[in-house]
Formats: C-alpha cells, sequence, structure tokens
C-alpha cells in the first residue's frame, strides 16, 4: 500500500517477525533535476547513495533527470506545491523569487575557488533573510552546487589590463555581461552551441565559460588565452527541500540527510577536481597562454565593473525588505577567513 502525504511518499511494507506483525516504513523522496547526470548533479547523486547507506535503505532518494518532474525554471514552484521533495535550481532563472541569493552573482566578487564558494555558500543558506525568502516557497536550503568561476578565453591579443577590454566583442551574459559593459567590453549574446564558431571566425573576440563548458564547446581549440584569475562571476544553485516534507521525517531519517551533505559536497569538489585536472593540460597542448592578473589590476576590475553594480544591487535589495549590505559583508567576510 503506498500512501502520499505532504509530499512525502511512505512505501508500507507488512512483515512477521517473532510470531507478531511488525511495520517497516520506507520513506521515498523524489528530486527534480534537468540535463543529464553530470559533474553539477554529482552531489545529489552521492546523498542518496549515503542516505541509503545511513537508513539500510530505509530512506530512498530517486533522481529524475530531464526535467521529468519539472522545467528547470519551475522546479521552485514544484518544491512549493510538494509535487517533489527535493530540486536543485539556479537563483538567475527567477531573480524575482529569491533576490537573497542573487548577492552571490554579483560580479567580481573574487570567491578563488570552489571550495570557498562551498563556505560562502553555506554561511549564505543559513542567514535569517535567505531562510525567510527561501520560506515563501515552502523551501529549505539543503546544500549548494558550488559552479567554478567564469573565466574568458580568446583569440587575438591577450587583454593585461581593464583597458584592454574596451572595445572587445566578449560573449558574456546577464550580470558578466552588465560587468563587462562597464569596461567598455561589448557584450554578445551567442550561445554555447555557438561559442566555437563565434571564437574561430572572431565574431567574437573572448567567450566566458567555466572551465568544464570550454572544453565540452570545445573553444579552447579556437583561443589563444585565458584569463586564469580575473573571475568575473558565477551563479548560484542552491538544492533545497520541501520544509513539510522535511517535518514529516523521522528524527533518524532528518540527520541521516543532514550527515550525508558534508559528504556530497566531497565528492562534488573531487568530481570538478578532476575536470581541471583535464582542463589545464588541454590548454597547453592547445598552446593557450595563460594570464593571470596582479592584485592591482583585479582591484580595477572590481572598482569599475563591480563595486557600481554592488551599489545598485544593495538599493533595488533594500527597497525589496532584503538586508543587502548585510548579506554583501557576510559574503565578503567569509572570504576573508
Amino acid at each position: 500500500m503506498k500512501h502520499k502525504a505532504m509530499g512525502t511518499a511512505l512505501a508500507l511494507v507488512f512483515t512477521a517477525g517473532l510470531g507478531a506483525e511488525a511495520l517497516a516504513a520506507t520513506t521515498i523522496w523524489n528530486v527534480s533535476l534537468w540535463g543529464k547526470r553530470r559533474a553539477f548533479t554529482e552531489h545529489v547523486e552521492k546523498l542518496a547513495e549515503e542516505v541509503a547507506a545511513r537508513t539500510n535503505g530505509d530512506f530512498e532518494i530517486k533522481l529524475h533527470y530531464g526535467g521529468a518532474l519539472s522545467k528547470s525554471r519551475e522546479n521552485l514552484d514544484g518544491i512549493s506545491l510538494g509535487a517533489f521533495e527535493i530540486a536543485q535550481f539556479c537563483a538567475s532563472y527567477h531573480p524575482d523569487k529569491n533576490p537573497s541569493l542573487s548577492v552571490t552573482e554579483l560580479p567580481f566578487l573574487g570567491v578563488p575557488d570552489l571550495e570557498t564558494q562551498v563556505k560562502v555558500d553555506k554561511a549564505l543558506y543559513a542567514h535569517p533573510a535567505v531562510q525567510k525568502d527561501l520560506a515563501r516557497w515552502n523551501a529549505m536550503p539543503l546544500m549548494s552546487s558550488p559552479m567554478p568561476q567564469y573565466n574568458f578565453l580568446g583569440k587575438g591579443d591577450a587583454p593585461q589590463t581593464v583597458a584592454d577590454f574596451e572595445g572587445m566583442r566578449v560573449r558574456a551574459l546577464g550580470g558578466i555581461g552588465s560587468a563587462m559593459k562597464t569596461v567598455g567590453a561589448v557584450p554578445t549574446s551567442v550561445t554555447a552551441a555557438e561559442a566555437f564558431q563565434a571564437l574561430d571566425s572572431g565574431t567574437v573576440q573572448a567567450i566566458a565559460f567555466a572551465p568544464h563548458a570550454h572544453l565540452a564547446f570545445k573553444t579552447i581549440e579556437a583561443g589563444s588565452w585565458w584569463t586564469t584569475n580575473l573571475n568575473p562571476g558565477t551563479v548560484n544553485c542552491p538544492v533545497v527541500v520541501n520544509k513539510d516534507a522535511y517535518d514529516l521525517l523521522p528524527d533518524a531519517h532528518k540527520k541521516a540527510l543532514m550527515d550525508s551533505v558534508d559528504p556530497a559536497i566531497d565528492h562534488y569538489l573531487a568530481t570538478y577536481a578532476a575536470v581541471y585536472d583535464k582542463f589545464y593540460p588541454e590548454l597547453e597542448a592547445q598552446g593557450v597562454k595563460q594570464i593571470s592578473y596582479s592584485d592591482e589590476e583585479l582591484a580595477a576590475f572590481k572598482e569599475k565593473a563591480g563595486k557600481p553594480l554592488w551599489d545598485a544591487w544593495i538599493v533595488e535589495m533594500d527597497g525589496k525588505g532584503i538586508p543587502a549590505k548585510e548579506l554583501l559583508e557576510l559574503v565578503q567576510s567569509t572570504m576573508a577567513k
């Protein structure tokens, strides 16, 4: 017999033992994901594995890919309705629904690596304003999906200073595009699938991708330089849980779920480390020059392309009742540690 209440599926299995009837309950949760299994979803895969092991199979987490349960931009709505128990989404898909999370999508914050991004996200998700923001959708944050910082891979003369980006046509979307526009670059809308051809033909002079995307779309084969540490920005993609479903879990299952988060994140970081192990040797094999900016130049980028957008964001968020300055300072202080 199967009963579903408040988004939590309980499969009731009747067994007999020691001459008396015993009741064993298996909790089944569903996860809404999009695309295929990839580095971006490896922590959710590991989470399911860990939870099953910690509960001897009494708590099962089923992953559904390809938007089988919901479209990527509707996952938060599905969580709100209790259509499934866990979902992954990216804040930039609907910034009006989760304005507090957009702080980590501001440009030129200077997050150096994924390990630091994990710490930043963990601190952010624990903040009352973020929890209140997500609670409007009956969602509670479980763990982050730390995305590598985007960087530019380009063709032609390599930009050594902020001024060198002036007039450069770049494939840079969203906040990164807005930031590059402030330094005189010309953001151009090019799909990921068109990126290689656009760079190779000279339609654009640089492409902003995370390393794994540069590998996947083969832009390395068309480029001649790569910015190792410009780190103009990235996206925030949390994994959230339906709060009602969580509240219905027995204490042992709650503990198993939360205790599985750290191993899941460790597995995710190891998966991305393997991507980097392929990326940098490929840069060298293709003869791509690696450009590292000095602290002074990075400060110049932040001053011209970062801070004005931060200030505008604070004003906008304050108008929505979000403690914007406090959240930005939380991000900065966490990085400083």
